[in-house]
């Protein structure tokens, strides 16, 4: 069993916000695998399903960004996942807006909701999808993560959340090395390999 989590911040007044890339993956993910939030545990938004034989847990935490890792913990605490079975998406504004980024541990780099997670489990060896939204040219980088995608963004990012999801897909039947290998460190929607 895996647990999948998209973050962002509940609530439609954040919908379509550069800090809710995660919730749109999430969502993303879920239609291409015909799967539906119809549950309410764990401090989140739920829907299960399977992919190839194994089930997974889709999950957007309904608390807020800074709170994630309560609902983590608690789901992980409930199917008994270990560290190695969750998988974080979330944005970073470090990585050039629609640009992917795969790792299997280390620090939060910033992010208040991945750095909430890694204090509720106790361990940095979680897998996670960075997907880059840029850096503000100028003013408070908070009023910047909590604003609209821009049509040039839209246009870059569309593609980065389908290839965010193959990346998750990657992982949950190759393994992190695979996703690493396929989709770090390109450009939106060419990082899919050839048919």
């Amino acid at each position: 069993m895996k647990l999948i989590v998209g973050l962002g911040n509940w609530g439609s007044e954040y919908n379509n916000t550069r800090h809710n890339i995660g919730f749109i993956t999430i969502e993303y993910l879920a239609d291409k695998l015909g799967i539906d939030f119809n549950k309410t545990k764990f401090f989140a938004s739920v829907g299960e399903g399977f992919y190839q034989g194994e089930k997974i847990i889709l999950m957007r935490p309904q608390t807020f960004m800074n709170r994630s890792g309560q609902a983590v913990r608690a789901a992980a605490d409930f199917y008994k996942l270990d560290v190695e079975d969750i998988f974080i998406i979330f944005d970073d504004m470090d990585l050039p807006c629609g640009m992917i980024k795969i790792r299997q541990k280390g620090s939060a780099g910033g992010h208040n909701g991945m750095k909430d997670i890694i204090s509720n489990m106790g361990s940095d060896k979680i897998s996670r999808c960075k997907i880059g939204i840029d850096h503000p040219l100028y003013g408070d980088t908070v009023n910047y993560v909590l604003g609209t995608f821009n049509a040039d963004e839209r246009e870059l990012l569309q593609p980065a959340v389908a290839d965010a999801a193959d990346a998750v897909l990657c992982w949950l039947q190759e393994g992190p090395a695979a996703a690493m290998n396929r989709f770090n460190g390109k450009a939106a929607g060419k990082n899919r390999p050839e048919k």
